[in-house]
């Protein structure tokens, strides 16, 4: 017998979520079909494929919101789910900002709808390939090249009908260098594309280079002298220092009211060579946000000036501020006039950061923490690997010390990020 349609699921949950007593529903049938080549230890391990289908469930009643999710997508288990979750909303606390959302529509299909195994194959044995002639001091500990194929379909109360099919490749390698006794940090490179054919599958997502850096790591030295001076984050680093910024300007911060820019829409919070834009279109993302509305483009930081906030429809509710719609993932920073090169060269003492390891900054921004995978750089040259280098400094004052944004990018997909110069951090 043929499974019943994504529609058809949604459609019959949303019919039961009313039975049951919900006064606003939100529900998406899903379907992910997954077909993936798997590398450990520098030697393929595993060609699987496999296929689930999940039910996302939130309901709302006198204000009061429950959610949950549901594998078993027999008709009967999902009622007796229901039942139970109409029951988790009666207990939860009432929030008048609880809402769906209404009136929206869109159906999205885009990039590859069906797996090319073959391919994927070839790129694992081109990575393979590329270890033994260019890094055979690393070791893959963990590497996998696979096709994601996602479909969904969400409906609402409020009369919303999304859905679509997304398909993605993608390639992740994790791993470390070894010489003799000496060891370098781990490391990994990742990110989603619409096709791999065009590149080697190295000089994807920036895995090549991560690799080559990794072996350049094996013989890290401490630092062995305080100073203040310039970092070039890459764009790994700065992917730490946007997941920050992006939280300040979404719900929680604003809720809690500890946003720092909440007052700033408007006003320079960066230096004018920073503009940060979403991307919904990039591969592996759709352009519909968590909570049921359609995403349209969107600036976030123009030349440095804040454009808006983004609260969700909740966070805009609770808040009192714009609601504006935004995807899970899908953004970039624009690409500077610099070379990567020569925003190194101008720096007396600093380093090149791979990583940040450190925990959640402070309020105001004061962060303190060991930088990974990183490279001390003396006048203007890049010299050895750094072992337990602390950096100190606040992650507002970042934005506004931005002396260099590279013209080179690395795209992964949910995130187009450059290399960024930042003056006066404190190392230690």
């Amino acid at each position: 017998m043929q499974a019943p349609s994504l529609h058809d699921v949604a459609e019959q949950a949303l019919a039961q979520m009313r039975a049951a007593g919900f006064e606003q529903a939100q529900v998406t049938a899903g379907h992910t079909q997954l077909n993936e080549l798997n590398v450990n230890h520098n030697e393929p391990s595993l060609l699987r494929s496999t296929d689930s289908r999940k039910l996302s469930l939130m309901g709302i009643v006198d204000g009061r919101m429950a959610s949950t999710e549901v594998a078993d997508l027999d008709p009967e288990a999902v009622r007796t789910r229901i039942a139970g979750l109409f029951a988790d909303a009666a207990s939860a606390p009432k929030d008048p900002a609880n809402a769906v959302s209404s009136g929206q529509s869109k159906r999205i299909v885009k990039g590859p709808q069906e797996p090319q195994l073959d391919l994927l194959a070839g790129k694992m044995s081109e990575l393979l390939e590329f270890r033994v002639r260019e890094t055979p001091k690393m070791t893959i500990e963990a590497a996998d090249a696979k096709h994601t194929l996602y479909q969904w379909q969400t409906l609402t109360t409020g009369g919303s009908t999304l859905g679509g099919s997304v398909g993605w490749y993608g390639m992740m390698v994790e791993g470390g260098a070894r010489e003799g006794k000496a060891v370098s940090s781990l490391n990994y490179a990742y990110g989603a594309a619409d096709d791999l054919q065009t590149l080697p599958a190295h000089d994807h997502f920036g895995i090549g280079e991560m690799m080559r850096e990794t072996e350049h790591q094996i013989h890290a030295r401490p630092l062995g002298e305080k100073f203040v001076g310039d970092v070039v984050l890459s764009p790994h680093a700065v992917a730490s220092l946007l997941g920050w910024l992006q939280g300040q300007l979404g719900d929680v911060q604003l809720i809690a009211g500890s946003s720092l820019f909440r007052e700033s829409v408007g006003q320079a919070i960066a230096a004018p060579l920073l503009s940060l834009r979403s991307r919904f279109d990039a591969p592996g993302v759709a352009p519909v946000s968590p909570d049921g509305f359609v995403a349209p483009p969107v600036d976030v930081i123009r030349n440095g000036v804040l454009q808006t906030l983004t609260p969700s429809l909740y966070g805009s509710r609770k808040t009192g501020l714009p609601h504006v719609a935004t995807a899970a993932s899908g953004w970039e920073i624009a690409a500077g006039e610099t070379p990567r090169d020569q925003l190194v060269a101008g720096i007396h003492r600093g380093a090149v950061v791979g990583q940040f390891s450190m925990g959640n900054p402070a309020a105001n921004g004061d962060f303190s923490g060991v930088i990974k995978n990183s490279f001390v750089i003396r006048d203007g040259a890049v010299g050895a690997a750094l072992s337990e280098c602390m950096v100190t400094g606040n992650m507002a004052r970042m934005l506004r010390d931005i002396a260099g944004v590279s013209r080179e990018r690395i795209d992964t997909g949910g995130l187009l990020l450059p290399w960024i110069r930042i003056s006066n951090l404190h190392f230690s």
